[in-house]
């Protein structure tokens, strides 16, 4: 049973959540055979100021 955490600063719409999904789903299936059933996915939407990058802050970009 395959568990994928997609990590992303800031919002996604829910279309964009929803691609997301399909294509890692389908990306396991036709990399892994693993039946989409089987294939869980979490997206974890965390706010800018929560992510630095070369020493600073998204959200100060």
């Amino acid at each position: 049973m395959p568990y994928v955490n997609v990590k992303v600063a800031g919002k996604l719409t829910t279309e964009q959540k929803q691609k997301i999904a399909a294509g890692i789903t389908e990306l396991l299936l036709n990399v892994a055979g693993k039946p989409p059933e089987a294939t869980y996915i979490t997206i974890d939407e965390l706010d800018r100021e929560n992510w630095a990058k070369a020493g600073k802050l998204l959200s100060d970009s």
